[in-house]
């Protein structure tokens, strides 16, 4: 793995934490766009751990000048930008994550051995089964890699779990607004997080009408 960042004290704990990981070692550090892009080309990592905000050009900048010479690595974004812009374009380019700063061991852990399954199950030649294929377009949601029922998006799952982590709670319409979907859209997304133990679910009542469903995640989810 490649870390990029340029703060030298946050590139050592994240070595640390990749190197506390089983199946996981750091074959280099790099602290702008230009190195990083260099670093690949010379040592081919299977995966970079990349931040968004760098001295000469962005994160994003990187991932795009990689998938457009068409150099599909890995890449994790670790980043303390949470504007659902930089989010949507990571995802667009194919970042395999998306970590916001600053993080505890085991989110980036349980995020590094998502990639690992990922690779590993399409490490075989022949034609992918579909227990492999849902290793890939799996996300990572409350620390473990969640199926997403026919229809949700990874990446929409990915902007709801980001808004989330800005919020105490929230309701439907609030995180459809925050992400850009449909109000229906945002409660599908609220509600499957429910159902597989991310999210709890309350009732405010007040006024006239049905009670307002509020979202929160689940104590002891991250």
């Amino acid at each position: 793995m490649l870390v990029v960042d340029d703060d030298f004290m946050v590139a050592s704990i994240h070595t640390r934490f990749v190197e506390r990981t089983e199946g996981f070692r750091v074959v280099g550090v790099a602290a702008t766009a230009a190195a990083a892009l260099d670093e690949i080309d010379r040592l081919h990592p299977d995966l970079v751990l990349l931040d968004v905000h760098l001295p000469d050009r962005t994160g994003i900048d990187v991932l795009r000048t990689l998938r457009g010479g068409g150099n599909d690595v890995g890449v994790v974004m670790v980043t303390a930008a949470r504007e659902s812009d930089t989010v949507r374009a990571a995802a667009a380019n194919g970042a395999a994550h998306y970590l916001v700063k600053p993080f505890e061991y085991d989110d980036l852990r349980v995020r590094l051995e998502a990639f690992r399954a990922t690779h590993r199950a399409l490490a075989t030649e022949g034609a992918a089964g579909q227990e492999d294929i849902d290793a890939v377009f799996a996300p990572v949601v409350g620390g473990r890699p969640v199926a997403l029922p026919k229809g949700l998006s990874p990446e929409t799952a990915e902007s709801v779990r980001l808004a989330l982590e800005e919020h105490d709670e929230m309701s439907a319409g609030e995180c459809s607004e925050a992400v850009g979907v449909s109000r229906v859209s945002a409660r599908r997304y609220l509600e499957h997080f429910v159902e597989t133990g991310v999210l709890d679910v309350r009732l405010k009542y007040g006024g006239a009408g049905r009670p307002e469903r509020r979202y929160r995640r689940r104590a002891g989810v991250s």
